[in-house]
């Protein structure tokens, strides 16, 4: 089985994309474990601010009031900034599935930052207050202190609980991901090699007899560059209206062609003009000269350089094609019909004529001689032209109609 490079590329150019997703990847679970820390550096802050407005001075009341207000309303904003942090904690909110309950936590954190707050303001301002009420004031306060501390502890370990799950989904991604890269890369490298000493074939051919071609397009390359070594000089090989092969000079291309390396199907398919016999000449010879060369022309376009094609009677053409699957060689005999079915000639007494061709296609295999492949094609050819006019038929369409060759 033989490799497109374009289709390599194609796929390499994907897993160069897939690296930069998991380059980016990689760079935005950084990010997010960043935003962690944030997150615990703030709570740990917050614990500060709320241990610090329990222990204000009750003497200097203006002063207690001052910082209890800058505080308290800082207490509020931490609380805000968490809530920010977490719109961009992607992976706790889309994999982990969390957003409901963190949301909850610092709902109920700021519920009881409020608590604290009223508790405390009423603790340091309250200058009304018997001993008796200060002590209960005081009570509050503490139990207060301790419900807002215990829910920041609590976010705290369940932060560390979230970033435990993470890394475990983080660890197995990187291993798959990490065999994935190695085995795409060490396939993609093996690739690239192959393609490399095709290039190194390619460029010293003759040093290089024994190398298996991995590529179609090496493959191609080398055929056009061998087709060369195979063309026909001799001019008795050669079809002097069409300047084609004829009979003679098919076989001996085709003896030279078949050598090549190749593990494509190979498909012999006789050609013949409709209504155009020898004996049956309804054009002028310079007329009929020049329809047998654009014929000739018209086909030799859709020629690769393991294709044979041959003018091998006065109104007949063999083309010998050879393809990577049946369905192919088929479809270009087919395009080779319809190209000619498109020709038309304008003459001076019959008008504007159309030339369409039959024809008699069979794949031909390994172990039958091109005169075998050759003689069923014309029975397929003989039975088409039975049916009418410009199609091509194979060897199914006799079976379907109960017909043995």
């Amino acid at each position: 089985m033989k490799y497109s490079i374009k289709r390599i590329f194609w796929h390499l150019r994907l897993y160069l994309i897939f690296i930069f997703f998991i380059a980016f990847l990689t760079l935005s679970m950084i990010f997010e474990h960043e935003l962690s820390f944030k997150k615990v550096d703030n709570l740990v802050q917050q614990k500060h601010i709320i241990a610090s407005l329990t222990q204000l001075k009750k003497q200097d009341i203006e002063l207690a009031l001052i910082q209890f207000n800058g505080k308290s309303t800082r207490l509020l904003q931490e609380i805000d900034k968490l809530e920010t942090l977490y719109k961009y904690n992607f992976s706790e909110k889309y994999i982990l599935g969390n957003e409901k309950e963190y949301m909850q936590a610092l709902n109920k954190l700021r519920k009881l930052t409020r608590v604290f707050n009223k508790t405390a303001l009423n603790y340091y301002t309250d200058k009304k207050q018997t001993p008796k009420e200060i002590i209960e004031a005081k009570k509050q306060l503490d139990y207060a202190f301790a419900s807002l501390n215990n829910q920041i502890d609590s976010i705290i370990f369940k932060n560390i609980d979230y970033n435990k799950q993470k890394f475990i989904l983080i660890k197995y991604l990187a291993i798959f991901l990490t065999i994935l890269i190695f085995l795409a890369t060490f396939w993609y490298r093996r690739m690239l090699n192959k393609i490399e000493e095709d290039i190194s074939f390619l460029h010293q051919l003759d040093k290089q007899a024994n190398h298996d071609i991995f590529s179609i397009e090496a493959d191609a390359i080398a055929l056009r560059m061998n087709r060369k070594t195979v063309m026909n000089t001799n001019p008795e090989d050669i079809d002097q209206v069409t300047g084609i092969n004829n009979y003679k000079g098919m076989l001996h291309t085709y003896s030279q062609k078949k050598n090549l390396k190749t593990s494509n199907f190979t498909s012999v398919t006789v050609f013949e003009i409709d209504n155009f016999s020898k004996t049956n000449r309804v054009f002028p010879e310079e007329v009929t000269q020049a329809i047998l060369k654009k014929i000739a022309y018209t086909i030799s376009l859709h020629e690769q350089p393991i294709d044979v094609i041959a003018r091998t009677d006065y109104n007949q053409f063999t083309v010998i094609l050879s393809r990577a699957s049946k369905e192919q060689t088929f479809k270009d005999a087919g395009l080779i019909r319809e190209s000619i079915s498109e020709l038309k000639f304008n003459l001076a007494d019959k008008g504007q004529v159309v030339i369409t061709m039959s024809g008699g296609h069979i794949i031909k295999p390994h172990n039958t001689s091109l005169d075998e492949a050759l003689r069923q094609a014309k029975e397929i050819l003989t039975y088409a032209k039975s049916t009418g006019k410009n199609k091509i038929l194979q060897m199914r369409d006799l079976a379907q109609n109960g017909l043995k060759m």
